[in-house]
């Protein structure tokens, strides 16, 4: 796993053997943030990172110059790559929590400017972040949501739905207010 673009970029870092979760692909990131970089200016953006697993998106955001990038994840292996990550960069723009994500968005009061979720491929309960996310108003206006998914899931009819992006297997639904 490496970072593709911004100030980290090249940084190699190695999950262990058998790691709960799957990084995005260089590939998919790599096209993401090329359509992010044409939306947002970096520096002013609040990202909250949900189902982080690595935190690989959270430290491309960070490489990228985000202003504040909070990454959250349940399983105490990726919690512990993820602070050892943070260790490694020294970057006090990043916080990661270890925390169930829809425990995590039903609770929080604050708003961001973007919120990146990557929930295991197959999570039943995936369409559960958007409305709690739409419904609580977590978003600052003009913010997005973006869910990486796998090709079972089609959110085209879904409230607030804006378009996909396919990469591979990998795809990107983004989400805003109407």
């Amino acid at each position: 796993m490496r970072i593709v673009g911004g100030k980290y970029k090249g940084r190699r870092f190695s999950p262990p053997k058998k790691f709960p979760s799957r990084p995005t692909t260089d590939y998919a990131k790599e096209s993401l943030f090329n359509i992010l970089e044409n939306r947002f200016y970096f520096e002013d953006l609040k990202v909250l990172d949900l189902f982080a697993g690595t935190g690989n998106i959270g430290m491309e955001f960070l490489s990228r110059g985000a202003h504040n990038v909070l990454s959250i994840d349940k399983h105490p292996v990726s919690f512990k790559f993820m602070l050892k990550s943070l260790e490694d960069l020294g970057d006090d723009n990043w916080q990661v929590l270890r925390k169930d994500a829809f425990t995590f968005l039903e609770q929080i009061e604050e708003k961001y400017d973007l919120i990146f979720a990557d929930p295991p491929f197959g999570l039943k309960q995936i369409e559960k972040v958007i409305s709690l996310v739409f419904e609580r108003g977590l978003l600052n206006e003009g913010g997005v949501l973006i869910i990486e998914h796998g090709q079972e899931n089609d959110f085209g009819n879904k409230t607030h739905f804006k378009e996909i992006r396919k990469y591979g297997g990998v795809n990107f639904s983004f989400f805003q207010e109407d």
